[in-house]
Order: C-alpha cells, then sequence, then structure tokens
C-alpha cells in the first residue's frame, strides 16, 4: 500500500540489501530515493527550511526504501517472501547500529545524523518495518479497528517522525500527527481501490463490504452499483472525520511549524473531493491533482503561515 502514502505505479527494480553494494559516498537519497521521482511530499517540503527539509526527506527516503522492499516484485512464492523477510530483517539490524554502535552502517550516515538531531525514537523506524511487512502476511483486514493498525505503522507513525523534525511544544499535535497519518492513509485506500485489488489486496474493512453488501467477488469484478456508492461513502466520510479529528487538534500557535503537514492535509483533502465529486469512479478513473492547484495550495499556506508570523509578533 505504501507508507504514508508513499504508493507505486512500476517501481525500479532492486537487487536485495545483502548484495547491494551500498557505499557511504552514495549517500542516503541517491542510495534510497529514485531519482526524478517526485510526490505530493515534494510540495509540501518545498517551504522547509533547507536543514529540516533534507532531514524530512531522509526519512521518507528510509520509508520508502522500505516499502520498495515489500512491493517490488510482488508474488505469493514462500521463496520470494522469505527473501523480502531477509532483507526486512536486515534493516532492522541496521536500525538497531544507527542507535547503537559507535559507527553507523555505511549510505546510512545521513540517517543517523537526522535521528541523533531530532531525538526520533527507534522505535518509529522498526514500526515502520513491521507494518510494511505487514503486507507480506496480510492481504485482507476483516475490521477497520485492525485496518487502523496497519495504517498506524504506515502513516500515523511517518507523521510522528515528522513533526519531531517540524518542532512542536504541545503534546496534542502528536494527535494531530496520528489522525492525519490515518487521514492520509483512508484517502489513498479510496483511491488505490482497483490498484490495490489487481495486486491481490483489499484494504477496505470486509466488515464494511458486509455492511453494505457488496461481496469481495463484487470488488474482484468491479461491480459500480448503488452499494459500491454507498460502501465508498461510508468509507470517505470516515476519512473526513480523522482530517476532522487531525485539524482540532492542532493549536493555532502550532501552525507555523506545520506548515508541510497542513500543506499535505490540504492536497489530500482535494484529492478526497474530486474522488467525492466524481461518484467514486475509481474503478474507471485515475484521481490526481492538478500540478497547479498543488502549488497554489503550497503557496497559500505558506503565505498564511507567515502572515500569522507577523500578527503574533510583537510590534516595536
Amino acid at each position: 500500500m505504501g507508507t504514508f502514502g508513499l504508493t507505486n505505479g512500476t517501481m525500479e527494480q532492486r537487487p536485495p540489501i545483502e548484495s547491494r553494494n551500498v557505499d557511504a559516498s552514495e549517500g542516503m537519497m541517491s542510495v534510497l530515493w529514485p531519482q526524478g521521482h517526485t510526490t505530493n511530499f515534494y510540495y509540501s517540503f518545498s517551504f522547509l527550511p533547507r536543514e529540516e527539509r533534507e532531514a524530512i526527506s531522509t526519512i521518507y527516503a528510509f520509508c520508502r526504501r522500505i516499502d520498495d522492499i515489500v512491493d517490488d516484485n510482488p508474488s505469493l512464492d514462500d521463496v520470494t517472501i522469505t527473501s523480502k523477510r531477509t532483507q526486512l530483517d536486515a534493516w532492522r539490524t541496521a536500525v538497531s547500529q544507527l542507535y547503537h554502535a559507535a559507527v553507523p552502517p555505511p549510505g546510512l550516515e545521513q540517517l543517523a545524523k537526522v535521528v541523533r538531531r531530532y531525538g526520533i525514537p527507534q522505535q518509529y523506524l522498526l514500526t515502520v518495518i513491521d507494518g510494511c511487512e505487514r503486507d507480506l502476511r496480510q492481504r485482507s483486514y476483516q475490521t477497520f479497528a485492525e485496518l487502523k493498525e496497519y495504517c498506524y505503522a504506515v502513516a500515523s507513525v511517518v507523521g510522528l517522525m515528522s513533526i519531531e523534525i517540524f518542532g512542536y511544544r504541545h503534546e496534542e499535535t502528536q494527535q494531530y500527527a496520528i489522525n492525519l497519518g490515518y487521514a492520509l492513509q483512508l484517502t489513498n485506500i479510496i483511491r488505490d481501490v482497483k490498484h490495490d485489488k489487481d495486486r491481490g489486496y483489499i484494504y477496505l474493512p470486509l466488515e464494511d463490504l458486509e455492511r453494505f453488501r457488496y461481496r469481495p467477488q463484487d470488488l474482484e469484478n468491479e461491480v459500480y452499483d448503488e452499494r459500491f456508492i454507498s460502501l465508498m461513502e461510508f468509507q470517505s466520510q470516515r476519512a473526513r472525520e480523522y482530517y476532522h479529528k487531525a485539524r482540532q487538534a492542532l493549536r493555532p500557535d502550532e501552525r507555523v511549524t506545520m506548515v508541510a503537514a497542513e500543506i499535505m492535509d490540504a492536497i489530500y483533502y482535494r484529492l478526497l473531493e474530486k474522488i467525492e465529486l466524481n461518484d467514486y469512479r475509481v474503478y474507471s478513473k485515475t484521481f490526481r491533482v492538478r500540478t497547479a492547484h498543488k502549488l497554489v495550495t503550497a503557496l497559500r499556506i505558506w503565505i498564511g503561515a507567515k502572515l500569522f508570523v507577523k500578527r503574533i509578533r510583537p510590534s516595536r
């Protein structure tokens, strides 16, 4: 599915980590983040100060690499799954070395610098690995409570790492990050119903399918009818509730440092609106937010934050 919305189309095929010659001189970004890869995160991060932008990009590069291990070369073959688990275990060892070894693993010096500079807990990185690994053993979720655990691991935790870099003063901001992570991931799930189904995954809770009498076979056959629309309306309303919870948790004086997250919120909320306005035709249409809209949104929120800073500064 992708960590914090890092969904893939056709992904770059990479050899297993243990067979890659990862040299420290390559740097974290060149090792982990494909050149030319532009996502919604680009528009969110562009307005960050350079140090924060490089730090958050490093964290997302780590998440991207873990996600790619699971998503590349999808297969139910035991040998392939075992190989992927071996790679993930190698990353768990590397994460442990980041925190406990005198010298970080080759190629991960920048990640080591970031986790130490911003005090990012080791458990956050390990939770991302655990969440992505779940896709190797679980292809559907019976209840929303079960799905929520998955969303926390692959999305909310990424948000928690991000706010450590942005900086925050109020404990409620952690709830902001957690709920925004849920909202973004649920939006991705709505958008990617067909893509995920084609890969053998159903992230819509099976209890919700049953509630609207829409069978997994109907999803497999891409049956678009009133049952499906009602099912998707239910999913959309749930996502909206988490956007609302996130916004309610963010104090006004914290918005200045959370500009990147607010840009993400606005872009993904617009994506959700587009899907709703098109009656959830996710089987037949690919939904994206136009680049121009992303740029305007990012500028609007950034300028708004700047004006807010000017208003709260005492006049001389």
